[in-house]
């Protein structure tokens, strides 16, 4: 399953998501989205979780949770058509 992670501190890297993420299960990947020209995070990601199973009990636990200083949305990415 794909998330949406958002509202994210600045200095969050994608390590970082890794880290936090693979406390619920195994990640398959992690893209931290940021801006072309300064390279700087734009405070959202995206990770790939192959089991669905882990991927909801993440966005169980994680939604509204506080990390670095923020309270993150984590939920389904929902895909562009």
């Amino acid at each position: 399953m794909n998330m949406y992670i958002g509202n994210l501190n600045y200095k969050v890297n994608e390590s970082d998501l890794r880290e936090i993420m693979e406390e619920y299960g195994t990640v398959e990947s992690v893209r931290l989205v940021t801006d072309r020209e300064t390279r700087r995070s734009k405070g959202f990601a995206f990770v790939d979780m192959p089991k669905d199973s882990e991927a909801r009990h993440a966005i169980r636990e994680l939604n509204g949770s506080e990390y670095a200083g923020r309270q993150m949305v984590v939920k389904e990415a929902i895909p562009k058509n």
